[in-house]
């Protein structure tokens, strides 16, 4: 069972440390008054000259607060230590945090907004939100439906008169949940507009363009359907764009330094841009995004985007029923959920019920993450093109600190690949479970109508059969990552909630919490015990096989235990090393059975890029450690790619591909995803050259190869991976549709099984965290 819900990609161009900078100014986190900010002149747009990144060796003490934060000053001192520890990896320019939860607040700024004058990021400092603009868009339209100024299901073409009716109708909710077909952009030259343009002008950009595909039938991520929701709020208020957020979303958030993103709206506190390039920050590319204002185009900062959070989770924006609606991930036409709702990704995180965005542009990464049942938020923003991994990462560790005490959640690592089936069921089981009771109970969310839940107990029992598992652990692991979905009666969620109450009724609800640490056997092992209790019917107890796996998890997951790592994680040890026998020990007394250390493991490979030998010395004892893990093995090929060890990395990567995690997320267009964190364009072709070996007929693999070849500059080999491509895309012709899509074409499986967009090379980041 590998890490649930989190992507662990590695970075792969070394650099100085991250710097932090002395503070400029206090900033308060008390509430502003709702008023549109004073404007002063904007900077200039950013040109290619590289900039130094900045020495690390001043500090920053955390930003003064006017207001009591809530958070107790141990735990504004670990918040703080993750972010000083997380930020060591890689050159960044600046970078602003906030996290709350109730009344609670802790915000600061670190390193620079300006790198060149020495400009210090804080809390007050303004950022490109990117896509996170889509979610201000989606509440916009929601609360026009509220008033009755706009319907819903009407075709967007009543709304959007520009946009020529296509050859099917699409929906204003279609449109919300990136289920309309509206193509994303479609050339390397569709989304890099450098002029400013009119809403008109925006939707002129891509409304000769057919839909990719039937409304509902598919889910494909647009900022270009969001530019349509943009006009639509135009046209149903009778206000411009702009207009309309500040009076009634930015106003009534109290985010007071929000706006559009344009050049005459930023202030002296408007961050400056980079990007990383050959390990070291360069000024990022200007971006005119008024053309794409509706899906990407607002700025603000930190405090802007809790206080956004603190409307949401008080409904104080929308009632709290249409809240719970924008939260509930769509389903296509054929009973797939995509894990996004209306104008929010939605998703169970580690048995959290989950309400984000991300935003990704040139000038800026941002993500948003809000957990309603626990009325929590973090905001995080940075100057830095392409940090989602690291925002991603970051957000996690902030959370485990906020809502799990510091307990470090962890899969387990199985050297039986059926035991390894199984647990990744009751692990998604378990997940989703929590996560839609906690929302369904504490947040404004509702779970699946109740149905012959002694059926669906019974269906969860033969997916963990271990007979048929052996006779087709693709197919079986297949099935267990669907069964959360409508198609397969979402008996998952269903099954999951009922064990989260009967759980909570017979030992608390602070019960819920421990599980996280204890692995889903645990909640497996409580709830058979809560039976016991409260005299379960027998046909809700599973069958002798579950009832003995549970069983022999349980106490093998506590044999393999390290003591020292219960409440804390490896790479948050003072000394690491010291505690590297106790872990090979555990697997020792464990082997079949055992927490899986991965993310940890890797974690300081990561922090250990600028010294080498360190860094392949955790990356090998990944391996040792978990040698049945995805994770572990593909973190070893970049890293032997790195160090230009190419033919010892695609033993790895196929080692990777042949787990039963591997065989359905390392598809073509599973690769293809990878490569978007892929800086070096020596371990981009690496990679390629490893995946063509395992799908040797998908022609986008080909083709990406050849792209990467003729970038560095071998002709021949570009050429040959172009025939290649010719030769795959004649094989592929006679396929039925059910073939092997291309990247970007519809939403692929990740490693967690949550439905995720598969983005094209897209300005904008997908939405998950």
């Amino acid at each position: 069972m590998k890490r649930l819900f989190v992507a662990l990609w590695v970075l792969l161009e070394t650099g100085p440390a991250f710097a932090q900078a002395p503070a400029e100014e206090p900033a308060s986190v008390t509430q502003a008054p709702a008023v549109a900010p004073k404007r002063e002149a904007a900077p200039s747009a950013p040109g290619d000259k590289p900039v130094s990144p900045p020495e690390s060796s001043a500090k920053v003490a955390p930003e003064p607060d006017a207001k009591a934060s809530g958070f107790s000053p141990e735990l504004q001192r670990t918040l703080d230590a993750l972010v000083r520890a997380d930020l060591k990896v890689g050159p960044t320019a600046g970078l602003s945090v906030g996290v709350m939860r109730g009344g609670q607040r802790w915000m600061n700024g670190y390193g620079y907004r300006d790198v060149a004058k020495k400009l210090p990021a804080t809390v007050r400092t303004t950022y490109r939100m990117a896509s996170i603009t889509k979610s201000f868009t989606a509440v916009a339209v929601m609360q026009l439906a509220q008033a009755g100024k706009l319907d819903l299901d009407a075709d967007i073409h009543t709304l959007v008169p520009e946009y020529p009716v296509k050859q099917w109708p699409v929906t204003v909710r279609q449109l919300l949940g990136h289920l309309g077909g509206v193509p994303t952009y479609d050339s390397p030259s569709a989304g890099k507009n450098t002029k400013p343009v009119t809403t008109k002008e925006a939707i002129a950009l891509f409304s000769d363009r057919p839909l990719v595909s039937e409304p509902g039938t598919r889910y494909l991520y647009t900022t270009w359907g969001f530019n349509l929701l943009g006009a639509a709020v135009e046209t149903a208020s009778g206000q411009s764009y702009r207009e309309y957020l500040r009076d009634h979303v930015f106003g009534p958030a109290n985010m007071s330094h929000a706006d559009l993103d344009e050049l005459s709206t930023r202030d002296a506190q408007q961050a400056v841009g980079y990007r990383v390039a050959g390990g070291t920050l360069k000024p990022s590319r200007f971006l005119d995004v008024t053309s794409r204002f509706g899906g990407g185009g607002t700025r603000a900062s930190v405090e802007d985007l809790l206080n956004f959070a603190r409307a949401v989770l008080d409904d104080a924006l929308v009632t709290r029923e249409t809240m719970g609606r924008m939260q509930a991930t769509m389903v296509t036409r054929d009973g797939h959920i995509t894990d996004y709702g209306m104008g929010f990704a939605t998703y169970p995180l580690r048995g959290h019920y989950v309400v984000a965005h991300a935003g990704g542009q040139p000038e800026t990464t941002t993500l948003l993450v809000m957990l309603p049942a626990e009325d929590a938020a973090i905001a995080l923003a940075t100057n830095v093109e392409d940090e989602a991994k690291r925002l991603r990462r970051l957000s996690i560790r902030l959370m485990e600190a906020v809502l799990d005490g510091g307990a470090p959640s962890r899969g387990g690592h199985f050297t039986d690949p059926v035991d390894a089936v199984v647990y990744e069921g009751m692990g998604r089981l378990a997940s989703y479970g929590l996560a839609y009771h906690d929302w369904a109970t504490r947040g404004p969310g509702a779970l699946p109508p109740e149905a012959d839940l002694p059926g669906a107990f019974a269906k969860v029992s033969a997916l963990f059969d271990r007979a048929a598992i052996a006779r087709d652990p693709r197919g079986a692991m297949e099935r267990i990552r669907g069964a959360h979905e409508p198609r397969a009666e979402s008996v998952f969620i269903r099954v999951g909630a009922r064990m989260a109450a009967t759980v909570e009724k017979a030992m608390g609800a602070e019960r819920l919490r421990t599980y996280r640490t204890q692995g889903a056997a645990g909640f497996f092992a409580d709830y058979l015990a809560a039976c016991e209790t409260l005299k379960c019917p027998e046909a809700q107890r599973f069958s002798p096989s579950v009832r003995s796996d549970v069983a022999r998890f349980v106490a093998g997951w506590r044999r393999a235990e390290v003591p020292a790592l219960k409440r804390t994680r490896l790479e948050a040890v003072k000394d690491p090393e010291r505690v590297w026998p106790s872990l090979k020990d555990a697997a020792t007394r464990a082997p079949a059975v055992r927490p899986d250390y991965t993310d940890e493991l890797l974690t300081l490979a990561d922090r250990a890029r600028r010294k080498p030998m360190d860094r392949m010395r955790w990356l090998d004892r990944a391996t040792e450690l978990q040698p049945e893990s995805m994770d572990a093995h593909l973190a070893q090929a970049m890293g032997l790619l790195e160090a230009d060890r190419e033919q010892e990395a695609i033993p790895h990567v196929r080692e990777a591909f042949e787990t039963p995690e591997g065989s359905l997320v390392l598809s073509p267009s599973g690769f293809l995803k990878r490569l978007l964190d892929t800086r070096s364009p020596r371990v981009a072709r690496g990679l390629l050259r490893a995946a063509v070996t395992l799908h040797p007929d998908a022609p986008e693999l080909w083709d990406a190869l050849a792209r990467r070849e003729r970038a560095l500059g071998d002709a021949v080999a570009a050429k040959n991976a172009q025939a290649q491509a010719k030769r795959a895309r004649q094989v592929r012709a006679p396929r039925a549709p059910g073939g092997v899509a291309p990247a970007g074409s519809a939403p692929t499986q990740d490693k967690a099984g949550s439905l995720s967009p598969t983005v094209p090379a897209d300005s904008e980041s997908p939405p998950e965290p």
